[in-house]
């Protein structure tokens, strides 16, 4: 009985955290839905009025292509240059290796407005301020740390001899790479792939600094939006950015579950036909 209520505490304990946490975003939800020329919650009646202003006004047009071309190009520059620092430092022989796995995931624990600030004195004088190139640099520098901690667990756990065996059985580097070792970490390349494209997507704060009249990233739009004036666009558009980013996590977990499903099917022994002399 005992074991029975701390679990059902704990089960109650995890279910209001998550509540807690979900809750305010979906807040916005429903005021994006209001027919209201201001912010209210609840909405006193409903209209989908604000989406279409989204899809009608240039302006945001423009921003949210600027936002997905940015991201994309920074999820696949993460997926590179977080891969081979995740192979560099798991199997690498180097000095002071610590120190430079230390230096990988700095971006995760210094304040953005440092990082900010930072990139934009550096793309002030290298002219990157409001260029596709300064935001994809910038924001790549930021969610490399992602790829590189969910390649070095995928790695932590990756068994050497797999790719003993390709090489003795004649396999060069590059295709045991490719045809081994690569699709055993695909699912920690896929979490870490995501994890980038959200950093990158949703990210503000070192935006503001790098963004202007050339380029306004969505965030700092809706930045903007909500600090000059109290646009519902605001709202549709925080819908639409809940619905892309949820839409990317599950993507990324449905990849990574056909991914191990994939490698468990082509770990199992294929079934050979009984013998003459079983027969």
């Amino acid at each position: 009985m005992t074991r029975l209520l701390s679990r059902a505490a704990l089960v109650l304990l995890g279910a209001l955290t998550g509540l807690l946490l979900i809750l305010p975003a979906l807040v916005v939800v429903p005021m994006s839905l209001s027919d209201s020329p201001y912010l209210t919650f609840p909405p006193e009646g409903f209209s989908t009025r604000w989406f279409q202003r989204f899809l009608e006004d240039p302006a945001w047009q423009a921003s949210t292509m600027a936002s997905l071309r940015v991201a994309v190009l920074v999820t696949i520059l993460s997926i590179v240059l977080g891969t081979a620092a995740a192979l560099g430092l798991v199997r690498g022989r180097m000095p002071f290796k610590a120190a430079i796995s230390g230096l990988v995931v700095a971006p995760l624990i210094v304040p953005y407005v440092i990082i900010g600030l930072s990139a934009y004195a550096l793309a002030l004088q290298l002219g990157l301020t409001e260029t596709t190139l300064g935001f994809v640099l910038i924001h790549t520098a930021i969610a490399v740390p992602y790829v590189v901690i969910n390649v070095t667990a995928s790695l932590a756990s990756f068994d050497r001899r797999l790719e003993q065996a390709a090489l003795s059985l004649g396999a060069g580097p590059l295709s045991t790479f490719l045809r081994v070792t690569l699709p055993i970490i695909a699912p920690g390349i896929a979490a870490g792939a995501v994890f980038a494209f959200i950093t990158s997507w949703d990210e503000v704060v070192i935006s503001i600094f790098l963004s202007g009249p050339g380029m306004t990233t969505l965030p700092v739009r809706m930045w903007s939006g909500v600090r000059v004036q109290i646009d519902p666009t605001v709202a549709a558009v925080s819908t639409m950015l809940l619905l892309v980013t949820v839409a990317v996590f599950a993507a990324g977990g449905v990849s990574r579950l056909l991914l191990k499903l994939r490698l468990t099917r082509a770990s199992r022994p294929a079934r050979t036909s009984p013998s003459l002399e079983q027969r």
